[in-house]
């Protein structure tokens, strides 16, 4: 089978990324202007790519992010999967390395190898590990689709590509993200690899 290519993309920027407010999966989002701006940006940068499917998550940032491209009538799949982490009752307030203990203790725990260590109410790596990797097997079983988008969030990214890339969770702060950020990757049937690796050269244009 010839390679197919996977697009990663993480969502554009909301008024809640600006002031330190985490989402997760509980906070539905809009994007803010600049998040408008930078799928825009994404969009005159590779509306051209012949993209056989734009997978998202259930939230609304991730669908806005990818509009142009749905708005061409691109085939389109939302997958509860593609959430990002669940932070439990700390959605929506603002938590800092400096001012939260229990934050600290847990991002601690993921890098030691701790999987299963999370937030009060909230949801480990493991677990959002888990409820990938069906999508994950969905994505490699649909060999027709030789080039597609999938726009999600930002720890449950770099969960994916923990998964995808045969690494353990331990290792998910090595991949950095930011708004609109592209990590692309190549798939042969049984291995995939990094093409690019958090590319943003798409918002340094203009």
């Amino acid at each position: 089978m010839r390679p197919r290519t996977i697009f990663l993309l993480r969502h554009g920027q909301t008024d809640f990324n600006v002031r330190g407010i985490v989402q997760g999966s509980g906070v539905d989002s809009s994007l803010n202007d600049v998040g408008r701006r930078q799928a825009a940006q994404f969009f005159a940068a590779y509306g051209h790519v012949p993209f056989d499917k734009v997978y998202t998550s259930a939230l609304r940032r991730t669908h806005e992010s990818v509009q142009q491209f749905l708005d061409l009538g691109l085939p389109h799949e939302a997958h509860t999967a593609l959430n990002e982490i669940s932070w439990g009752v700390r959605e929506g307030t603002r938590i800092t390395m400096d001012e939260d203990a229990e934050y600290r203790q847990v991002l601690a725990g993921w890098v030691a190898g701790d999987d299963n260590a999370r937030l009060t109410g909230g949801e480990s790596p493991a677990e959002v590990a888990a409820r990938q990797r069906p999508f994950i097997e969905l994505l490699k079983s649909r060999d027709d689709e030789e080039t597609v988008l999938v726009c999600m969030h930002g720890r449950a990214l770099r969960v994916m590509l923990c998964q995808l890339l045969n690494y353990p969770l331990s290792c998910m702060e090595g991949f950095e993200h930011s708004n609109l950020c592209l990590y692309k990757l190549e798939y042969t049937g049984s291995v995939f690899t990094i093409k690019n690796f958090l590319d943003v050269a798409h918002l340094q244009v203009g």
